[in-house]
């Protein structure tokens, strides 16, 4: 494949899509890993650590860029794909296949990823935005580092429910999103030996549900108060 049919033909465009697809699945691990610490029960202080080194290393700041570009790269194949296939599907088939063709949530890709961008533009207004442009109010952690308190910037913006419920939307359709994407990422990479896939696909589930109920759960632990 010549490098000027990887982002103009529908092959090319899947493979991009199956290669920034697993790289922002390792990065969700990361990323829930980081904020799982708010459950440490020490006043945030774990968590603000954790925040603090991810915004201060230059090497993370560096690979922030590489994320960046890897959601924009994934959205703009995406939204390519989908148009490209409503295009073909102008003529409908006779009689609805239904789930026999394929699951509802590989034919709803495109919403489902629409609701996830719309709410990534929602979360780095909440997060990332202040912490790196418009400020955070600071705290004094036990080593004697000043930093964003960024486990008070959660507490405040979860204390409202429905933002809550909006995240908690979302992460439903993050795990639809995910159970399809991870084997569709593998069968694009060339893995199609059916014992493979089917372990592929279980991963796969586990990933997706846990990885999302992790999420799902830091906004609702917040709004009730479990986490102080």
């Amino acid at each position: 494949m010549k490098w000027s049919e990887v982002f103009n033909s529908s092959v090319g465009k899947k493979l991009v899509m199956a290669l920034t697809g697993l790289f922002l699945i390792s990065f969700l691990i990361v990323h829930a890993g980081i904020n799982a610490c708010i459950w440490a029960m020490d006043g945030g202080e774990m968590f603000n650590k954790a925040a603090h080194f991810m915004g201060a290393t230059v090497v993370i700041r560096i690979m922030e860029i590489g994320l960046f570009i890897g959601f924009l790269i994934h959205i703009f194949q995406g939204l390519s794909l989908e148009l490209q296939n409503r295009a073909k599907r102008k003529v409908g088939y006779a009689v609805e296949l239904g789930n026999k063709g394929s699951k509802w949530y590989s034919r709803s890709m495109g919403l489902l990823g629409t609701i996830l961008l719309i709410f990534l533009i929602i979360h780095w207004k909440h997060f990332w935005i202040p912490s790196r442009f418009t400020g955070v109010e600071e705290v004094t952690l036990s080593n004697g580092v000043t930093t964003h308190n960024m486990f008070a910037l959660m507490q405040s913006t979860f204390s409202e429910l429905w933002v809550v419920i909006v995240y908690v939307l979302a992460c439903v359709s993050l795990c639809w999103h995910l159970i399809h994407g991870f084997q569709s990422a593998f069968r694009t990479m060339g893995v199609h030996n059916d014992r493979f896939l089917s372990l592929l696909n279980s991963v796969g589930i586990g990933y997706s549900v846990i990885i999302s109920l992790a999420f799902a759960m830091m906004p609702v632990t917040m709004y009730l108060g479990w986490v102080s």
